[in-house]
């Protein structure tokens, strides 16, 4: 027989409500897939996936404002194993960072006593993955190590700092949004602080500008741009002009180099910074709803927008092409087109009141689907995208916005329609990327137009706003357990009742029971209660009394009025008291005699004389006679029994008395079910005196009185169990009755009023609780003594409303920062290791909760699996040496996969490259991902060439490419021909909308670097005579005009340039290399000066010789960019493989994405068989071999060493050894 088991484990938790004014800005969504929020002083971790609470961290004082979890950019490994690292910072300036798996404080900063404004961890986490910057009020910017809690720099600037953004294209790059303008900083850097004060620039507002009374349309807006010139300018504005005080937000766009969003309550502008010009304006019609936030994307140019009435949207930037002009739309003589944002999706609205409103919205940042928004109310709406392929005749073909077509790749590889895909996977897989400005789509039936629409597949509700009262269900025992349930019922300012299964912490029931609000509950079994409210009393004192009687087994909760009729216009009930056995309800009145109603059958069994006295307290005795009335009745039963038995002639001779009597019997006991048992209770009256009654029955009887005790005050509550009971006074005073003893103990508490007194559960246990109106105190009363304290002000910022035992060592307190706290009896907050809580709900895929072999252990698995005949999602199979549980919980993850995942994982077809990809986004590691996002684009590629065996194919590989780029957002590491058009659409957007010479002078460079010279003529021309820039201008035009290839001109015009650079005037010496075909030269120089953004620039898109070919434009290309990392995605996988590899990964210790990276070189033919390649591949699966082996993966390293030949045979044979242990961590 199988043991039973019942789970009604009751963990220290949480459950959290509204949230404060504070929190509105403290949210966040980690690369980890959780959201962390604030709510008050508490910081909540969920998981977006499952919509689960599965952390409250609790050591702040004061509200939370800022939220922010570590980054993912960086390699893992022991070493660095997935962690869930959070930062929060409250109103008080304390920052601190937590452990969130183990629900513990790693450090705590602090630096002054006000909030902190901005919190960012550094994204740069090359050197050290530690660093967090914070904006300390009034205008200080500190960079901490967050390991450590040390200060690293400090530095102050001029102006009050609101707000800052790094520059994710260049770390050195920060911006400052302070309350006068912006602060541009270019020398930030993680030793040092900057040296200078910054680049002060001052933004007029768009209600100041021409633009804002032309923004009421889409065309409106449109030729409003072309008026906006200069937004950004380095001289104050004027008086009459508006500030920045009105701008929202500042952000830098992720999907492309050196742009800029400012948001405002009616706009969106869109910023060039190296020309500081509006190039792009969203704006909200007259009708509609401001905009709180927006977040822009990296995968896709797209924007998340979040307007006052809690919608989201997305726009996305269009596409324009010859294809989707509009009839509607009168032609445009200038072909050059501002960045303009079509609205793709929205979702639906929340209902907006004065205490419900949206406080702020997170996208996910792995796979930028999804958006989350929180609620001043508690709640958490988690809204994904999702894709649906349209019919392209059934778009309307006069709304002006460029259709949406599907992406060609699924995880970087393009796949044909009937291949396996997950097109909703991110917003990359959901849509193509937008074209540039006159090109157009390649035309193909791989291509299908898609919508966009949202769908609300997350919602976390929190707790109604408070008062609140809360009753714990009867306790268990050995005769309930199979049916027991550790539920909490919760009673709302809003008349409804929640009830809790406290072992998940998950919402149970909703029922809306009252009209006002509930003022106390009890049960009436395990799955029944009473609950009573009253309305607001009239002119007389007079309130209308709601008594509910709840049986939660029904489908909504089935509700009935208890006391029937009554309720109306009488003096509101002060408290109800349901007897130990469930038999009896007293109802206590303010004005009103006591009731005694029969709670079985709900009927009133006596109300009290006019001359009863007030009661101030009341409580049941424990005692009661049911024990023996069920000796009683089982002998009755017998007795019976043997009378049928006997013959006709002894019952003839039998007493009609004693047949009666047993008749009598059996008909009360109607099945051992209405047994009316004797009970009793005491209460005190206004002058202290204590009444015992005894109730059976519908007999009530007065037993005894007991005259008041001179110490104490005003009863205000009492408790009984077993021979102890326990008064409390309005004095704060304890008065301790050991009835068996027949002594009595007084305790001044020196609190004030004890507001409710209650013992905790369980056989023998004397524990009890009392609540006072600034905290509460957990007593022992065998002994007389207080075990733990709680005081409001002191060593907890909350005031508790309503006090309660859930088990028979933990405590449940209503607080009034709206949250329930389920405590030990410290009643200290301690946060619980998420791994020991009970999620009961759905199984949470998140592998940082795992120990960190584990974790890679099981991202090794998924990633490869060869030595398998075929791919499986069972790791019991594996010989793996960590005990029985670790192996458990690695398959619990496995598990917890949604079936569109393991339907990928388990595809044969499925590469090793997509198969990396899709790893990554499952794990959030932002390193892993954007590696193999470019290494599987830049392999496919290159075996797509490779395998064009025709000149018709060889034709048609690059015009592929072209259609497939790798996105813009990645910047120098694109392919050359994309990049330099994205760079000439750039500078044609800047020419149009240049309106000083400062502004056409940049251009005029920017052309000569690309190679535009006669457009470049066309500027140099245009400066006026009045000019002091006249004549240079015109010679460099005449220089430019003239120049040749002659071996003369090019060596004097190269001496020239040497010349200039050395004399200082680099920008100058570059522009006449490349007018001369030394593009690679000026590359060279750049780099020698520390120039590596600009020598990047200059390798993609400079006018590099045809004969030069795409490998030296790669090589140059790898050279400037200052990252390792980025240096081994920048080249092309066919040139100098084995080196980048050997210097790259292996040297920086990545052997797993080393060895993975041979793998697919292999598998696609990029790898030129030869000695020195061989050598390098069996290191590479030596090192890889090892690494598997330190995380205890046996027969994966036994395959990589196998493959590395002779680098590997000594490993191998060590592994292959039967006396062989693995080595520990």
């Amino acid at each position: 027989m199988l043991p039973l088991t019942v789970n009604f484990k009751v963990s220290a938790r949480t459950l959290t409500g509204a949230l404060s004014a504070h929190n509105k800005a403290a949210v966040d969504w980690g690369w980890q897939g959780l959201i962390a929020y604030g709510c008050h002083s508490l910081v909540v971790v969920v998981d977006a996936s499952t919509a689960q609470t599965l952390q409250v961290l609790e050591k702040h004082k004061a509200d939370v404002v800022k939220v922010k979890w570590a980054r993912e950019n960086y390699h893992h490994n022991l070493g660095s194993p997935y962690s869930l690292r959070l930062a929060s910072a409250d109103v008080h300036g304390k920052i601190i960072v937590w452990d969130v798996a183990a629900g513990v404080a790693q450090c705590e900063i602090q630096e002054h006593a006000k909030p902190i404004q901005d919190v960012q961890w550094l994204w740069s986490q090359d050197a050290s993955r530690d660093l967090l910057l914070a904006i300390h009020p009034p205008n200080y910017i500190v960079l901490w190590n967050a390991d450590t809690g040390t200060k690293l720099w400090k530095k102050s600037y001029a102006d009050n700092i609101l707000s800052f953004s790094f520059d994710p294209f260049d770390s050195s790059h920060l911006t400052l949004l302070t309350s006068e303008g912006i602060v541009f900083i270019s020398d930030f850097s993680p030793s040092k602080p900057p040296s200078g004060p910054g680049k002060k620039v001052y933004i007029s507002s768009p209600h100041s500008s021409p633009a804002h009374s032309k923004l009421a349309a889409a065309t409106g807006a449109k030729k409003a741009l072309n008026k906006v010139k200069i937004l950004i300018t380095q001289e104050k504005p004027s008086a009459e002009f508006i500030t920045l005080n009105d701008c929202l937000q500042l952000a830098y766009l992720p999907s492309k180099r050196n742009h800029m969003l400012l948001l405002y309550p009616r706009e969106i502008l869109v910023l060039d910074l190296e020309v500081n010009q509006t190039v792009g304006v969203i704006a909200i019609e007259r009708t509609g709803v401001p905009f709180l936030q927006v977040i822009p994307c990296f995968q896709r140019d797209g924007l998340f927008c979040l307007h006052e009435n809690g919608c989201i949207t997305l726009r996305v930037r269009r596409s324009y092409n010859s294809i989707f002009t509009t009839s509607n739309e009168e032609p445009d003589a200038d072909p050059v087109q501002e960045l303009t944002y079509d609205l793709r999706s929205q979702c639906d609205a929340i209902r907006v009141t004065k205490t419900v409103r949206p406080f702020s919205m997170v996208c996910c940042p792995v796979n930028e689907n999804a958006a989350a928004l929180v609620v001043s109310d508690g709640r958490v709406m988690v809204w994904e995208l999702k894709s649906a392929v349209c019919n392209r005749s059934a778009r309307n073909s006069g709304s002006g916005v460029s259709p949406l077509y599907s992406p060609v790749s699924f995880c970087g590889i393009p796949v044909g329609v009937l291949q396996n895909k997950l097109p909703d996977l991110s917003l990359d897989n959901m849509i193509g990327q937008s074209a540039i400005a006159g090109e157009d789509h390649p035309k193909g039936s791989v291509l299908q137009e898609v919508h966009l629409k949202f769908l609300l597949t997350g919602l976390i509700s929190g707790l109604p706003a408070p008062p609140f009262t809360v009753r714990m269900c009867p306790p268990l025992t050995t005769k309930n357990i199979k049916m027991y349930q550790p539920l909490l019922a919760v009673g709302t300012g809003n008349g409804s009742v929640l009830v809790y299964h406290l072992t998940s912490g998950l919402l149970h029931k909703e029922l809306s029971v009252h009209s006002c609000e509930v003022r106390g509950i009890e049960w009436t079994s395990l799955t029944g209660f009473l609950s009573f409210a009253t309305s607001t009393p009239n002119n007389m004192g007079l309130v209308r009394n709601e008594l509910q009687l709840v049986d939660l087994p029904t489908v909504k909760g089935r509700s009935i009025a208890f006391r029937g009729e009554r309720g109306n216009d009488e003096s509101p009930i002060e408290m109800i008291k349901v007897s130990h056995l469930k038999q009896y309800l007293a109802v206590v009145f303010k004005d009103k005699p006591l009731e005694l109603w029969d709670v079985r059958t709900c009927t009133i069994l006596r109300e009290m004389s006019r001359t009863f006295p007030g009661v101030t307290a009341l409580e049941w005795s424990p005692s009661h006679n049911l024990k023996s009335l069920r000796k009683k009745q089982l002998a009755t039963r017998e007795a019976m029994a043997r009378q049928t038995v006997v013959s006709d002639a002894e019952l003839s001779i039998a007493e009609s008395s004693v047949i009666s009597l047993l008749q009598e019997a059996e008909s009360k006991s109607e099945l051992s079910q209405n047994i009316s048992a004797r009970e009793h209770f005491v209460f005190t009256d206004n002058d202290g005196q204590v009444y015992h009654f005894t109730v059976e029955g519908n007999s009530v009887k007065d037993s005894a009185r007991i005259p008041p005790d001179g110490s104490m005050g005003s009863i205000t509550c009492i408790a009984w169990k077993g021979d102890m009971l326990v008064l409390g006074d309005m004095d704060g005073n304890l008065n301790f009755w050991d009835l068996k003893g027949r002594v009595s103990r007084g305790i001044p508490t020196h609190r004030s009023w004890v507001r409710k007194i209650r013992f905790a559960p369980g056989k023998g246990n004397q524990k009890l609780v009392a609540m006072y109106s600034d905290g509460a105190e957990v007593w022992d009363t065998k002994e007389v003594q207080m075990v733990s304290s709680l005081r409001s002000g002191r060593n907890v910022t909350f005031r508790v409303l309503d006090v309660d035992w859930c088990t028979s060592d933990k405590v449940i307190l209503a607080s009034d920062d709206g949250c329930l706290r389920v405590l030990d009896m410290s009643m200290k907050s301690t946060c619980v290791r998420v791994d020991e809580q009970e999620l009961t709900a759905e199984p949470v895929w998140c592998p940082y909760l795992l120990v960190p072999r584990a974790s890679l252990a099981l991202k090794a698995f998924l990633l490869h699996q060869p030595w398998s005949g075929q791919y499986l999602l069972d790791i019991s199979h594996v010989d793996y040496p960590e005990n029985e549980e670790i192996k458990s919980l690695l398959q619990e993850q496995l598990n917890s996969l949604s079936n569109d995942i393991k339907k990928l994982l388990l595809d044969p077809e499925f590469t090793l490259l997509q198969r990396c990809l899709l790893v990554s986004r499952l794990y959030g590691d932002e390193s892993e991902l954007h590696f193999w996002t470019v290494a599987a684009h830049y392999l496919h590629s290159w075996s797509q060439e490779k395998s064009a065996s025709t000149p018709a194919a060889q034709e048609a590989a690059p015009r592929d490419r072209a259609s497939n780029p790798l996105d813009i957002c990645y910047d120098v590491l694109c392919e050359n021909a994309y990049f330099q058009k994205f760079q000439l659409e750039r500078v044609n957007l800047q020419e149009a909308k240049r309106s000083t010479y400062d502004h056409t002078r940049k251009c005029t460079d920017q052309l000569l670097l690309l190679g535009q010279t006669d457009r470049a003529v066309q500027l140099l021309l245009e400066t006026s005579a009045d000019n002091q820039h006249y004549y240079c201008d015109a010679l460099k035009a005449c220089l430019v005009t003239t120049v040749t290839s002659s071996g003369p001109s090019q060596s004097t015009i190269k001496l020239v340039a040497t010349n200039m650079i050395a004399s200082g005037k680099l920008a100058e010496g570059v522009q006449l290399l490349c007018l001369i075909d030394k593009a690679a030269d000026a590359c060279r120089y750049l780099q020698t000066y520390g120039e590596w953004s600009r020598a990047a620039w200059l390798a993609k898109a400079g006018p590099v010789p045809p004969s030069r070919g795409q490998q030296r434009r790669q090589g140059v290309a790898s050279e400037a960019t200052p990252s390792a990392f980025q240096r081994a995605m920048s080249i092309n996988p066919s040139f100098a493989l084995g080196a980048v590899l050997y210097s790259c990964l292996s040297c920086m210790r990545y052997f797993d994405r080393a060895a993975l990276f041979v793998e697919a070189c292999l598998q696609y033919g990029a790898l030129e068989v030869g000695p020195d390649t061989d050598r390098l591949v069996s290191a590479v699966y030596a090192d890889y071999a090892r690494s598997l082996k330190s995380l205890g993966f046996k027969q994966g390293a036994v395959l990589f060493a196998s493959k590395a030949g002779a680098a590997g045979r000594d490993l191998l044979n060590e592994l292959q050894s039967p006396k062989q242990e693995l080595a520990e961590e």
